[in-house]
Parts: C-alpha cells; structure tokens; sequence
C-alpha cells in the first residue's frame, strides 16, 4: 500500500539469491557516554542500558570502544605517556575512565545482550612522543619511524588489558580516521598515516604482532575511514604492501560524506575483494558546519539520513552498522574539543531523565529485526515508479524480514 491515493507497491523476493551475511548492528561505548549516563539516577541508567541492548530494546549485539582517549573522553590522554621514548611501554595501564565510564558499563550491557557483544576497538592517537608534526596540521601528528613496532605494541596491550578485565575483543581496527591528518580539522586527538606509511605499519607490525599473539583470532580491520578512502587510500596501500592482505579480515568505514561519495565505491570494492567483509563503525549527525544545532530534539530528517545510509550501505554488502555516542548531554558533549555533535540518546541530568530521538528507532529498525547471521537477500520493487528504498534478509530461524523505507 501507499500513502498516495490509488497507488500499491509490490516487492519479489527471491530467498535464493543470497549475498552477505549480517555481522549486527550497535553503538559506540566512549568515555563522555559512560560519563553522561552516570549522571542519570541508577534506575534511569539502566533504563537507557536495556534500551540499546535488551530483547525489550534495540537488541544490539556490537559496539565500538576507543583505545585510550578521543575527543569524546573526559581529557585528551593516551595510555604510557609517562617515560618518554618508552619502546617497551613499561608503564602501561588504563585509564579512570576505562574504570569508571567504561570497563562496568560495556560488562553491563554484555550481561543484558542476549546474544554476544562483539567489540571492535580503535585508536584514535598514542602518547605525543611517539608521533611528528608538520606545519600544516600542527596539532596531529605522524608516528615516528622508530616507533611503528611500538605502536603495534600500543594495541595489542589493550588486547590483553581488556581481556583482563573480562572483556574479549572481537576485532581491531588500524586507526581511527588516518586521513585527517591531511584536511583543514585540527584535532589533537588523531594520527595521520599515508597510504605508504599505513601499508607499511600494517604488513611488518601490527599484523605480524596480532596473528603471533594468543589474539591471533581477532579481526582487523583497515581504513576505519571515509566511504571515498577506499578508492584513494586502500588500494594505495595494496598496491605498496601487498601483503596486508594477508593480515586483514575486512574495512571499517565512516558515514560522513558519504552523501557525496559515489556508492559504485562499494560495488567496486567487493567486485576486487569479495573476500573481505565490510562495516560502518561511526556515524552521527550535527557534526557540518552548516548544521544550525549540534542536537535537534525530534529531527526525523535526521533520522531518516540514518535509515537511507544504513538501506544502501546494507544493499552494497555492508556487514554492520555501528553508530557514535549512545548518549550526549543537551549540548552534544561534553567535549575538550568543543566538536559537539548529535546522538541517538540525549541525556538530561538536571532532569534526571534521557530522550530518545527518532535516530534511535531508525536503528531499531534494522537491529531488532536482522539479528546476526542474516543474509541479505534479491528484492525488487515492482511499482510504476520508485518511492521506496528497501533490504530483505533470511534470518536464522529461516524467516524473512523486509525493511522498507517510504518517504
């Protein structure tokens, strides 16, 4: 049926046909969300908890977690800063914050998941003397030559310091957003790394230094980067270093700019790589300059852009999606950075309550309906005219789930 008068929309599914199958769906388990949320009254905080993670919720069963500190923590901060020039990372130790706004949240939201909560986990800068500046982003930074094994070091301690406490990792990504070391954002929270220099860190350190450890199982993920880094970055780094084909299990990309990134990407991606898997591990709204208000109580614009990003990333073998903070204050923060940004979640302390925005039930839509192990299935529309975007998908239980979306 459609909401226009004498006009009917029918889809031919064909469960035979069979593409991808659907690693989950979830959020982001950083520093300021874990902040914001203990700023509710405990009743509430469990509330916003099972929300995301319960059969009575979302049912996610993914989430992304920055290894140390990002613009979303409490303080700009990298674990070992202290000695300087330590190679072998002598005085390794998390965080209050993983402690505190972490390590007892991600534990409570693996008990209310009924199913398992992979993690994919990100650096997003080591520790300032690890890394160079440049005159024209003075305040990222490159790592230092001496430093590539160290810094592949630098990961897999946070492999065994999270296992520690209980929490497995599923996958490691080999930084988050390289490239912005290049563009006009100056952010003290980043590393940048060429084509070159990521191709290089990946084939000779951290591979070999994840596969040769007893999380030689985990994922590892590269780019973790814009959609249009795969056809200016990735190949690249093939091209240079072969062999981190070897090392890697799939790519993480982001949803900025992927309105203006040509969707054949994807298409083009899987045609030379089938092999490797591909997820969606950040995605928020507010965050252009152009956008009036960080957070838009209410928006289903934005809601929307969510549902067509994650309709299209899914019809173009996208395995998961994973959004950003799942909870932010009013403002969009807090955020040392001042890069306050939009969530799916809106925390109001003075309250003692939290708002869920249409963001939040767009990715309801997909997440409590595709549970993991579904694959994607042929779907076509058979109306006069296109209207609609939509997925279809078998599940395990060899039932057939069908997400449309009409504007």
């Amino acid at each position: 049926m459609c909401i226009q008068e004498k006009c009917k929309y029918f889809y031919e599914l064909h469960p035979d046909t069979k593409y991808q199958k659907i690693e989950g769906f979830g959020t982001a388990a950083t520093g300021i969300a874990g902040y914001n949320l203990r700023s509710l009254p405990c009743p509430a905080q469990e509330n916003l908890i099972k929300s995301y993670f319960s059969e009575e919720g979302l049912e996610y069963n993914m989430l992304r977690v920055p290894i140390g500190g990002c613009d979303f923590s409490l303080s700009q901060f990298a674990y070992n800063e202290l000695p300087v020039d330590d190679y072998d990372l002598t005085n390794y130790t998390l965080s209050s914050e993983d402690y505190h706004y972490k390590i007892p949240i991600i534990k409570r939201m693996m008990d209310i998941s009924k199913s398992p909560v992979h993690v994919i986990v990100s650096t997003w800068s080591p520790p300032k003397w690890m890394k160079y500046y440049t005159d024209h982003n003075p305040r990222c930074g490159f790592l230092k030559n001496e430093f590539y094994q160290t810094y592949a070091n630098y990961h897999l301690k946070f492999l065994e310091k999270y296992a520690l406490e209980g929490i497995p990792v599923w996958g490691i990504t080999t930084t988050n957003e390289p490239t912005i070391a290049f563009t006009d954002i100056q952010f003290k929270s980043c590393i940048g790394f060429t084509a070159k220099q990521m191709g290089k860190f990946i084939a000779e350190n951290l591979g070999p230094t994840i596969r040769n450890s007893a999380f030689k199982d985990t994922k590892i993920l590269a780019l973790d980067d814009q959609r249009y880094t795969i056809s200016s970055d990735f190949y690249d780094i093939i091209k240079n270093y072969p062999e981190v084909m070897d090392y890697i299990d799939g790519l993480a990309v982001h949803f900025y700019y992927d309105k203006s990134t040509p969707v054949q990407t994807l298409k083009d991606l899987h045609g030379r790589y089938p092999e490797l898997f591909v997820i969606a591990t950040e995605a928020c709204n507010g965050y252009l300059p152009t956008d009036k208000k960080r957070v838009d109580l209410g928006s289903w614009e934005r809601g929307e852009d969510y549902i067509k990003d994650i309709i299209q990333d899914l019809n173009n073998n996208i395995v998961g999606w994973i959004d950003w903070n799942y909870c932010l204050n009013k403002y969009g923060g807090p955020n040392w950075e001042e890069n306050y940004v939009d969530s799916p979640i809106i925390v109001d302390a003075e309250r003692g309550e939290f708002l869920k925005q249409p963001m939040f039930y767009a990715m309801g839509h997909f997440s409590k309906f595709i549970p993991r192990g579904s694959r994607r299935i042929r779907v076509q529309e058979k109306s006069s005219s296109k209207c609609t975007d939509e997925v279809a998908f078998v599940t395990p239980q060899n039932t057939v789930v069908l997400v449309i979306y009409n504007e």
